[in-house]
């Protein structure tokens, strides 16, 4: 009898119970909490850096392009190296990993309090600095992502997900504080310092962290094939699919009121720098807010509506601020956009997490963040350009209706599967491997024959559509089903697999939710025994 194939032996699925957990609930556990300080100090460091930067650019140079560059030279590495950066943190150990993220980001910002004690800055040199600071953002954002839900029980990863969110948002208020008060009291210089000192603590900080990696049996992925397994998971998952078209259209249109804040605020009554920080801080206040209440939320709505309503809440905040005459009208506005921001952030990062297998966990999340940088970005331009050719007004208005629009037609049409797969990984055993590797190298075909009852070929149709998305979600480069013209009952399903580590990388990626599609799909076979499995080799 052929062995077992990846898609033949029936698991019953995992199912987890949710339970009720407070929002401070994830901090009892020591790992979670130390580097989830980590995470706290590397978002002042981020903000403290982009401040000083920023106002050093605007003493070294008049000129708006170079000051503007600061922050396009702080993001755009985020979007170039997320995916790339996604795939090292699933191939190489988590732990050293982040840890040389961090200690990254310490050595740029030793260098960067060199220039400047030794008088040696320039506009390129800080935007160059600014740039490499950027790429220890953008490969450590990734890893940090994959590292939470092994940190914490699955029932507890919302509230994690939501001491994520306040970690970041508090980092929004202070790392500008504590900028701007040792700028005015002490001078650019000293913020690099203590962001160079604090970068340090926190990489020794992860040194403490005693992280066990399982090295992978079949050997390191490499680079370009991790990258391309990625993309492909995603584009076969629905609730993947579904949750990055959410998450840019959201931040497409939310970004209207940050891109153009500065103006806002500055044409409010007694408008100034003052009020621009005091329309940040009441948006951080409000997103911490909103992770406070987040819990009960989510017993009271179940995501799409809290999606619904956030994106809506959202819309209210800008249509509010577009029309704002002073800070007692554009404050609440801006704090309650900020419980919406984090409920929309939150809600479909959690999704976006409960539908990826660890194995793939760090490239799925490299992609969502990538589309919130690149819907930011485009959104700022887009809503920036519209502001220029007609006013500021008419474009927070168009962005306020269109966001809600567009986010009620993804709701209803973008579908995502409806529920949640068990995406644990299989139980051990599930299935017997292959003997042996073939002679010489070459693509595998597989072909898995099945015989049905043709009354219930429509039905079986649909299973193996599904199987489809399985198979290339794990990694196979192709995919058909074959119909028997002379037998009705006869399908044969064929897979295509790069190699045949490739072949074998596929039992180890199998899930719970994979081996019950399995026993839907063996219940429709009619043989005495297993479907035939036959391997082949295509020789060159």
């Amino acid at each position: 009898m052929p062995p077992i194939s990846p898609d033949e032996s029936p698991v019953p699925p995992m199912r987890v119970t949710p339970a009720r957990i407070g929002p401070f609930t994830p901090l009892k556990l020591p790992v979670f909490r130390m580097l989830w300080s980590t995470w706290l100090l590397a978002n002042i460091c981020m903000w403290m850096n982009d401040v000083a930067a920023a106002w050093m650019m605007t003493t070294l140079t008049t000129t708006p392009l170079w000051v503007a560059l600061v922050q396009s030279a702080s993001t755009l590495p985020v979007f170039l190296l997320g995916l790339p950066s996604g795939a090292l943190a699933d191939i190489l150990d988590r732990r050293r990993w982040l840890m040389a993220t961090q200690f990254w980001l310490a050595g740029v910002a030793i260098v960067l309090c060199a220039a400047v004690a030794l008088d040696m800055m320039t506009a390129p040199l800080l935007l160059a600095l600014t740039f490499a600071n950027g790429i220890g953002l953008a490969l450590r954002w990734p890893v940090f992502a994959a590292i939470v839900p092994e940190l914490v029980p699955r029932p507890q990863l919302p509230a994690a997900l939501g001491l994520n969110g306040i970690a970041m948002n508090a980092s929004r208020i202070i790392g500008p504080l504590v900028a701007g008060a040792l700028i005015a009291s002490a001078g650019s210089l000293w913020v690099f310092v203590l962001n160079a000192v604090m970068s340090v603590a926190s990489g020794f900080i992860v040194l403490r962290w005693r992280r066990e990696h399982t090295p992978n049996p079949l050997g390191r992925e490499k680079l370009i094939s991790a990258m391309r397994v990625g993309v492909q998971f995603v584009r076969q998952s629905l609730r993947m699919r579904a949750v990055l078209t959410r998450i840019s259209i959201f931040f497409l249109h939310s970004t209207a009121l940050l891109a153009l804040l500065p103006l806002l605020a500055r044409g409010l009554e007694g408008g100034g720098a003052g009020t621009f920080t005091l329309l940040l801080a009441a948006m951080g206040s409000g997103a911490i807010g909103a992770v406070l209440v987040m819990p009960r939320l989510r017993q009271a709505y179940v995501r799409d509506q809290l999606v619904l309503r956030g994106a809506l809440l959202q819309s209210a905040a800008t249509a509010v601020m577009a029309v704002a005459p002073n800070t007692w009208v554009a404050v609440p506005a801006m704090f309650f956009g900020g419980a919406a921001w984090i409920t929309v952030a939150n809600s479909l990062s959690v999704s976006a997490q409960l539908a990826l297998p660890d194995w793939v966990r760090a490239r799925g999340m490299s992609m969502f963040q990538m589309s919130i940088m690149g819907a930011s970005a485009f959104g700022a331009a887009l809503w920036g350009h519209i502001a220029t050719v007609s006013s500021l007004q008419a474009s927070l208005l168009i962005a306020s209706v269109t966001g809600v629009l567009m986010m009620g037609a993804a709701l209803r049409y973008v579908l995502d599967g409806g529920v949640d797969d068990d995406v644990s990984p299989a139980a051990p055993g599930w299935a017997d491997a292959p003997p042996h590797a073939p002679p010489g190298d070459g693509r595998l075909v597989i072909n898995v024959e099945y015989l049905i009852d043709p009354a219930r070929a429509a039905a079986f149709h649909v299973v193996m559509q599904q199987t489809r998305r399985t198979r290339l979600s794990e990694g196979a480069i192709g995919w058909e089903l074959l119909h028997d013209i002379a037998e009705p009952g006869r399908y044969v399903e064929q897979i295509i697999d790069e190699s045949w580590t490739g072949h074998l990388r596929r039992f180890h990626r199998a899930t719970a939710a994979d081996l019950a599609l399995r026993e839907r799909r063996l219940a429709f076979h009619l043989g005495d025994g297993p479907p035939l499995v036959t391997r082949y080799v295509v020789r060159r």
